[in-house]
């Protein structure tokens, strides 16, 4: 049979069964939840275990765990554009896409699966709320904050982020505490100081690799700026949060 029959037949059969598919209004729904930040929607959705329904989904493959593999994929694809549509930086957005579908490859269980869409939608949700907020700021500034994103292990100046939008370093500088109310350099420090906790938190790099890693001067200058941001060290910090299991009902956003 060749494919072209393989598929009327195929159509024919669904439509004598009367097989038909949710209506897209619901994905549409979901997938605007995600994309907007709309964290309670979306956390509601994993609760109702929305993605583990099989009715009126379409059928990718005929064993569970591949199917659902594949709409995995199909989702996280889905939102992946969306959200850079709707203003995440492009590669942090190509990122995040590439690590969870990796981790994908990995789950050989239907709930596996499961708990992994609903920790990846709400890693995306998350992040999508944060950048609505920030959702005044000008192209200048969306441009700064996505170079700074991007090259946070770096040694990142004024200069460098003058150069990179094409407007002098004191223009700059006073539009970005202006529309930010901090100055660069703070930003950027912040920044690496929330990029070093995810590191405390979530890998065992020591304290002289993760100075290391993010350009800081020296590691008491890291252990200082730590300290003056959290309020504690870097080892208390990982002390109290390190962690290896996710768990998507204490997700904060």
């Amino acid at each position: 049979m060749g494919l072209l029959q393989e598929w009327y037949t195929q159509e024919t059969k669904d439509s004598e069964a009367e097989i038909f598919h949710r209506p897209i209004s619901e994905e549409q729904l979901f997938f605007h939840a995600v994309s907007n930040g709309d964290i309670d929607f979306v956390r509601q959705n994993c609760r109702q275990q929305k993605f583990a329904e099989t009715d009126g989904v379409g059928i990718l493959s005929r064993d569970p765990v591949t199917n659902i593999k594949y709409h995995f994929v199909i989702t996280t694809a889905f939102v992946t554009r969306l959200c850079i549509e709707s203003g995440m930086e492009m590669e942090q957005a190509m990122r995040l896409s590439d690590f969870y579908i990796l981790k994908l490859d990995g789950l050989h269980t239907l709930q596996a699966i499961i708990d992994l869409h609903d920790r990846m939608v709400l890693d995306f949700t998350g992040k999508m709320k944060i950048l609505v907020k920030q959702s005044g700021t000008s192209k200048p500034i969306t441009t700064c904050i996505d170079y700074i994103y991007a090259h946070i292990k770096e040694r990142i100046t004024i200069e460098d982020l003058a150069q990179y939008t094409g407007l002098s370093a004191s223009y700059l500088s006073r539009l970005f505490k202006k529309e930010t109310g901090v100055s660069v350099s703070d930003y950027i420090r912040e920044k690496k100081i929330e990029k070093a906790q995810h590191l405390l938190k979530f890998c065992n790099y020591s304290l002289v690799e993760i100075s290391n890693y993010l350009s800081f001067s020296s590691q008491s200058h890291f252990i200082q700026l730590f300290k003056d941001f959290t309020g504690m060290t870097p080892k208390k910090y990982r002390d109290i949060n390190a962690t290896s299991a996710w768990n998507v009902t204490d997700m904060k956003p």
